[in-house]
């Protein structure tokens, strides 16, 4: 619910933190809600990268994920009043859509393939 970075930082920790052994890094934008980036490698014990200004090809997918959420939230739409669960049903949906990228597999098959974890599990998108 806040940009703070301090908030910021903890949410990231509370989300990674079930999956950690298999994050190694993070790369962020340059906003100020993420100077605490150092605050969640020590949390979750990964490495921080930043991308450069104006360069949003160095977080392809980071980019590709927000054109899909706006599917659902559209750029113009307040974010205030919109409910967690409402964002757990998008995510959900995201991550059962298949992907030509990952050989028309969900996010969620190749997730589980590659850790054993089912992630609707993890109590992030839990509807």
């Amino acid at each position: 619910n806040s940009k703070h970075k301090d908030g910021v930082s903890a949410a990231i920790s509370t989300l990674l933190r079930p999956v950690k052994g298999f994050v190694y890094s993070i790369t962020y934008d340059n906003g100020k809600e993420f100077s605490g980036h150092e605050q969640v490698n020590k949390s979750i014990n990964c490495k921080s990268y930043f991308a450069k200004p104006y360069h949003s090809w160095e977080r392809g997918q980071n980019e590709n994920a927000n054109g899909l959420l706006r599917q659902y939230f559209p750029k113009t739409m307040s974010l205030v009043n919109v409910a967690c669960n409402e964002v757990k049903i998008a995510v959900n949906k995201l991550n059962s859509r298949p992907r030509k990228c990952l050989g028309f597999k969900t996010p969620y098959q190749v997730f589980f393939e590659r850790t054993g974890i089912d992630a609707r599990q993890l109590g992030v998108v839990r509807l």
